[in-house]
């Protein structure tokens, strides 16, 4: 017995005329056209979402430096991260900024926390809660890692034009 899908979920069909049984092989180009119709919004959208959040010029940096054996992985990154993670309405731009702040810290990935820490202020974080946040890191992710990420987060305060003083 067939089993219906939910209305509410985001369901598309697509048909492709003069196709029967191995469509990928009969139809390839209208096969590729296809899935880049499906897949290719969430992409645009992600590209959008971390323009939002790390500025063109962070964004514009990594596509420059993209190579063909990172092509791949920057567009992963737009399609799955910003794209689908940070597209979602469930949290917050503001929300997703303090969880992804606690990321880098516990895995000590400094360069990462730079760029969030930036992000987060501009998706609203102020310095009194950024100071909160990473206190409690310091209680689950140890007090090494906090103390370097407190030192991080002073200079990207520090470099903030105009000081943006909260």
């Amino acid at each position: 017995m067939a089993k219906r899908i939910s209305p509410a979920a985001a369901v598309r069909g697509t048909e492709l005329p003069d196709a029967a049984h191995l469509t990928p092989a009969e139809r390839p180009e209208a096969v590729l056209a296809s899935l880049r119709g499906h897949f290719g919004p969430g992409s645009q959208d992600g590209m959008a979402v971390r323009r939002a959040v790390l500025g063109d010029a962070h964004v514009d940096r990594a596509q420059t430096a993209t190579t063909p054996f990172t092509a791949r992985f920057q567009e992963f990154i737009s399609r799955y991260a910003w794209g689908d993670v940070w597209t979602d309405p469930t949290l917050s731009r503001r929300e997703r900024s303090l969880v992804t702040l606690t990321a880098p810290t516990a895995h000590g990935h400094w360069d990462e926390l730079a760029m969030h820490v930036r992000a987060a202020r501009g998706n609203g974080l102020s310095q009194d809660e950024l100071a909160a946040l990473l206190l409690q890191t310091a209680v689950y992710c140890g007090v090494p890692a906090a103390n370097r990420a407190f030192a991080i987060a002073q200079q990207v305060l520090s470099d903030e034009t105009p000081p943006n003083h909260d």
